[in-house]
């Protein structure tokens, strides 16, 4: 409990402030005083989105332990979706002079998905990777083909995670590095919730990692499709993103900008 309400408490408090300094800057019409009054509504907007994540997440969690979180299984194009969720966030990574990289060797794997809490979990896992990765450092985002199953890497070439600490990184509030600076610092809730959404679809989820050497998580999905008679999306190719950018915004928010 106490781990939750400082994780809500810290967007909040961050909110309280920005308001007052933003109250402060508008007395001042000066160029001095709209750069603050841009810089402040901008603090409010990201840890609003943040809190909203934090929110979105701490729901999901008593859902999915009530066992009442459902997926909307279609038969989707893996390849075309993972493909787009990856180049959506392109600009956003090289802005920040990182490199980020999508390799498949297979150009069509259509499976049974749901396409929404796929994209949910990959935004995740990259915001990650952006988090922890400096100027200069490579994301790569790999599919392989297993034929029975598709398999979905997302490596960078970041810090790391030390292996003692490898093994609470997919739990409740479980973070590697709590020393972080704020820049980095998350909520430790969003791999429990990737977790827990690749384990719905019957997939598994692991971690290859040495400190100061980057980490690789790989996602494994069964290559099981649903019948026509299930499958009621018109196109279930067409991966239709709604309020992509939004979506971006709110599993990047723990990214920082200085």
């Amino acid at each position: 409990m106490g781990s939750l309400l400082f994780v809500l408490k810290t967007p909040l408090n961050l909110i309280f402030s920005a308001l007052q300094m933003l109250n402060s800057a508008q007395k001042n019409k000066s160029k001095e005083g709209n750069e603050k009054i841009e810089r402040y509504t901008n603090i409010i907007e990201q840890n609003s989105q943040r809190l909203l994540r934090l929110v979105n997440n701490i729901v999901d969690i008593t859902k999915i332990e009530a066992g009442s979180f459902t997926l909307n299984l279609q038969n989707y194009d893996i390849v075309k979706l993972i493909k787009s969720i990856t180049y959506s966030v392109r600009e956003y990574i090289e802005h920040k002079n990182k490199i980020l990289e999508f390799n498949t060797d297979s150009e069509h794997k259509v499976i049974a998905c749901d396409a929404v809490n796929i994209e949910r979990i990959m935004l995740n896992l990259l915001s990650n990777a952006v988090k922890f990765t400096d100027e200069g450092d490579k994301i790569t985002v790999s599919l392989d083909d297993k034929e029975d199953s598709i398999l979905i890497s997302i490596k960078d070439t970041g810090i790391g995670i030390e292996e003692e600490k490898q093994e609470i990184i997919f739990q409740q509030f479980g973070q590697a590095n709590k020393s972080f600076d704020r820049n980095n610092e998350g909520s430790g809730i969003g791999l429990s919730i990737v977790k827990s959404l690749v384990e719905l679809h019957d997939g598994e989820i692991r971690l290859n990692s040495e400190y100061s050497a980057g980490s690789e998580f790989i996602i494994e999905l069964p290559a099981k499709k649903i019948s026509e008679k299930d499958n009621s999306t018109a196109n279930s190719n067409k991966h239709q993103t709604q309020n992509l950018t939004n979506k971006i915004n709110i599993e990047f928010s723990d990214i920082y900008e200085l």
